[in-house]
């Protein structure tokens, strides 16, 4: 940008100075509009962060209540990465130290492994009403708020047992970064992603060591302890795609941009000569079909009437068309597309005593709509919108590719693809 004949550049990392104030963000902030009381992203974000770099005294704790949904830097005409300045505001000047709460929700792999050991124990006791006062009124974890269930088995574990042996026959071959919630919490999705894969005639191998993406680590200020986690990961992610040839897939939309985007961005780790070999498995998986590499083949009996929310990241990325697309291709599978919105629960964040309403608030349209609908099941590619609109609305909410596991005709595919 040139002005008066002078060359201006950005003294920040994140573009502050290309800010037309024009706060079309604040229009589209979801927070903004059931909380006057926050300052809002323009004002969060660059406005005080001019002052910020001037002096630490500027900074706010109110930018706490900001979601880092992204939905502001998807507004921004002028390619403002306003919720960066905001999350890298309370990184570098935020004096409060986080809560125990705040730890043992960000530390998933350590809170997922011991729930693990004793899993049915665990979600009984967490369904429980006096639990939930106590975790209500001590730990600060609201006391409406639904967990995910544990699972007895960890993927990482059920796939050296059952998958593991077979993948290297395969022609082809890609890595998974399974994350926190396929680990702990839901491993049905990382089989029914080997089984897709497995039936095209990709074998599936686990990343070295992966650890969580750390975007939970970032939101409740430790991330000290996210650089080191984004670090070892980009280790892996590195040995994969440069050294064994390997993209890598994952089924979280959140764990992808959080590696792709927010890594460099906000933790200042360096992946741009990885940042191509992490992908969506829906994208991935659709441009594969689209090029006529693969075919896919369909069970003629599955029906299924869906409704897809756009999960906030998925559209920072520009990546919805790939999942619906992808869905589109079920001959059986009747697609509605719902309106976007967010649903409030952003991570850790709608967990939290203070933000409940808040997060309920912001989610009200979303859940309204589902309920007028009444579609067999939702889908989307966010684990935690998934837990937020199951609670809400009590319609079952599904990943995009368990939806493309239940209709594939596995040995038709197979066929097809010559494997």
């Amino acid at each position: 940008m040139k002005e008066q004949g002078i060359q201006l550049k950005n003294i920040s990392g994140n573009n502050l100075e290309q800010c037309l104030k024009c706060s079309i963000c604040t229009v589209y902030c979801p927070v903004s509009a059931v909380s006057p009381e926050y300052p809002g992203p323009k004002h969060s974000g660059p406005d005080q962060e001019r002052y910020r770099l001037k002096d630490t005294k500027f900074f706010d704790e109110t930018l706490k209540m900001c979601l880092n949904c992204k939905r502001c830097e998807v507004a921004c005409p002028s390619g403002v990465r306003i919720a960066d300045i905001i999350q890298s505001a309370r990184i570098e000047h935020s004096k409060k130290r986080p809560a125990l709460r705040d730890v043992m929700l960000a530390n998933t792999d350590f809170v997922g492994t011991m729930a693990n050991i004793v899993a049915p124990v665990v979600n009984v006791t967490l369904g429980l009403k006096p639990v939930k006062a106590v975790l209500h009124g001590v730990m600060g974890v609201d006391k409406h708020r639904t967990f995910p269930a544990y699972s007895s088995q960890k993927f990482e574990t059920w796939y050296k047992k059952f998958a593991a042996a077979k993948q290297d026959s395969f022609k082809h071959h890609v890595s998974y970064f399974h994350g926190c919630y396929v680990n702990y919490n839901y491993p049905q999705l990382g089989k029914d992603l080997v089984k897709v894969m497995n039936a095209i005639g990709y074998g599936v191998h686990l990343l070295e060591k992966e650890q969580c993406c750390g975007v939970a680590l970032i939101a409740n200020g430790l991330s000290k302890q996210a650089t080191r986690q984004g670090n070892n990961n980009m280790r892996a992610i590195r040995k994969s795609y440069k050294e064994q040839n390997r993209m890598v897939l994952t089924t979280s939309s959140t764990c992808t941009f959080t590696m792709r985007d927010e890594y460099k961005h906000v933790l200042k780790i360096e992946n741009e000569d990885v940042r191509e070999g992490i992908s969506l498995a829906t994208r991935y998986l659709y441009r594969l079909v689209e090029s006529g590499k693969v075919k896919l083949a369909f069970r003629k009996d599955f029906k299924i009437r869906t409704a897809y929310h756009s999960a906030c990241h998925m559209e920072k990325m520009g990546w919805v068309v790939y999942s619906t697309e992808l869905m589109k291709m079920i001959p059986g599978l009747e697609l509605i597309m719902l309106d976007s919105q967010c649903c409030g629960i952003a991570g850790t964040y709608g967990f939290k005593k203070e933000n409940y309403e808040r997060s309920q608030k912001i989610g009200a349209g979303l859940f309204d709509q589902i309920k007028s609908l009444n579609p067999d099941c939702v889908s989307t590619d966010c684990e935690t919108c998934k837990w937020q609109i199951e609670m809400s609305t009590g319609y079952d909410v599904i990943n995009p590719i368990s939806i493309l596991a239940d209709a594939i005709d596995v040995e038709e595919t197979m066929r097809l693809n010559n494997v």
